[in-house]
């Protein structure tokens, strides 16, 4: 069964931030929570770069395993939902997550800041039926059911973000380094899936 993973190559990232619009729009994410960013490292020094950042569906993901409701779970594909009704707004997810994937909407004490949202990798939520109207105003719309891709890979215009099978992916970006010549700084891969 394939693994459906993030990777966004440093290289093609030109900082455009239409992968962040591209979420905000396809989920109607409410105002305050950023799914995706877009982070440059060593900004304003010769080679600075930018990449991507979402939630990385951990193959063993911390943020799940420090909820004290149990409210994560990992889809058959590795996609790392979050249900909101069991959600308690704690935030021991925000401090677990090496990505700082998990949003709040409040900027409150913990526990009075709401649910937690982040980012389904477009295939909606845990615990309503595919393409039901409940699942699309609380998760956003469910592009896996349709057999797309998420929506911020698909509009990347330097195609810098992949999304897809793990396997797949790491063909492409290790085709993209050999014609580079060089070797692959992948930031966050080693974190999210232990390789």
């Amino acid at each position: 069964m394939a693994r459906m993973k993030f990777l966004c190559d440093a290289e093609r990232c030109i900082e455009c931030n239409a992968c962040i619009t591209a979420c905000k729009n396809e989920n109607d994410v409410p105002w305050g929570i950023n799914r995706r960013r877009v982070v440059t490292l060593n900004d304003g020094e010769p080679g600075e770069k930018s990449i991507s950042v979402a939630c990385m569906h951990c193959t063993d993901a911390p943020c799940q395993a420090v909820c004290p409701v149990d409210c994560f779970s990992t889809t058959s594909d590795g996609v790392v939902l979050h249900n909101k009704d069991m959600c308690i707004g704690c935030g021991y997810c925000f401090y677990a997550c090496p990505f700082g994937a998990p949003q709040f909407p409040q900027n409150e004490a913990f526990g009075v800041r709401g649910k937690m949202d982040k980012c389904t990798y477009c295939a909606g939520g845990p615990e309503t039926a595919d393409g039901s109207a409940e699942e699309e105003s609380k998760y956003g719309s469910n592009r896996l059911a349709e057999g797309k891709l998420p929506l911020c890979a698909e509009m990347c215009s330097t195609k810098a973000l992949l999304a897809g099978d793990s396997d797949q992916i790491s063909q492409t970006f290790t085709s993209r380094v050999m014609q580079r010549g060089g070797r692959p700084d992948t930031w966050g891969w080693s974190s999210a899936y232990g390789e």
